[in-house]
């Protein structure tokens, strides 16, 4: 069985991270090996909520695990809270990263044309430096932005994001995938480069008016699966847009609290399931 590290935080409540990470993963058919990077009493878009770094811990697991000789078929970051877990995670890949496996990173930094709270120029740049170790990386139209260091708050056309694409590639992962990108009539996009083959493609679905946590850890977990199994890269983006457009939609017509996450035990069937039909194109 394929096996992936994923470095993440674990929430107690409210589907984000390992809580959306684990059961993707394992519904896929791989074993999940968490690497936690703090445990929150529930995600921090939740006021209040109660965390414990797990810095320190890390660096230990990390030693465990080299002692024991593991190995693993893709490596897959997140949220990380501190320029010190960047170096450390920065640690990780270059440890069990090879030529056999390959590396996912979610630079999570922000949305919605602003940082996350907390977040630092520092650790920006500790996330390019992640970025550019990675295989693939995945982050929306704000995220790209900041690694870019252009305006994330501006309103750019579909076609300048599309160049962000590329520009990313030029800094090092191989494949960008940028989510949340300006779409047409009305419709939200999802780009993707892969800079070894030099061709773009982008997968549009209905816009929903409605806004989850998780969803970026729930694309992201898709993507490394789909990876995994051997798909292309314009049949991941569409199986992970899919998987997560019917998690919004099975969300949005119950009266649950938008922070609890998408229903994503609705829909996880989605993730094996054949597509009904493929929706990618080339741009």
């Amino acid at each position: 069985m394929k096996k992936v590290a994923a470095i993440h935080d674990l929430s107690g409540y409210g589907r984000a991270s390992l809580t959306v990470v684990i059961p993707v993963l394992s519904c896929m058919g791989y074993q999940v090996c968490p690497l936690p990077t703090a445990v929150l009493s529930a995600h921090s878009e939740f006021a209040g909520f109660r965390s414990l770094d797990l810095t320190g811990f890390m660096s230990e697991a990390i030693a465990h695990w080299k002692s024991l000789g593991l190995s693993f078929d893709a490596i897959y970051s997140g949220y990380l809270a501190s320029e010190r877990q960047m170096e450390v995670v920065e640690g990780f890949f270059r440890d069990f990263g090879n030529e056999r496996n390959f590396i996912v990173v979610d630079p999570v930094l922000g949305d919605h044309g602003a940082l996350y709270p907390g977040m630092t120029a520092g650790m920006v740049a500790g996330m390019r430096r992640l970025c550019a170790r990675a295989g693939v990386i995945t982050p929306n139209l704000t995220e790209a932005a900041l690694l870019l260091g252009r305006d994330p708050r501006a309103d750019i056309p579909a076609g300048e994001a599309a160049r962000w694409c590329e520009e990313l590639c030029a800094t090092g992962p191989e494949r960008v995938i940028i989510t949340s990108a300006p779409g047409v009539n009305g419709r939200d996009a999802t780009l993707a480069r892969d800079g070894k083959e030099g061709r773009t493609w982008r997968v549009t679905c209905e816009h929903v008016p409605a806004s989850y946590p998780g969803t970026g850890d729930a694309f992201a977990s898709a993507i490394t699966g789909c990876l995994l199994n051997g798909d292309t890269l314009p049949e991941a983006i569409d199986r992970a847009v899919y998987f997560v457009h019917a998690g919004i939609k099975a969300t949005f017509g119950h009266a649950g609290h938008p922070l609890d996450g998408i229903d994503q035990e609705r829909v996880l069937h989605y993730l094996n399931a054949p597509l009904p039909c493929y929706s990618y194109e080339l741009i």
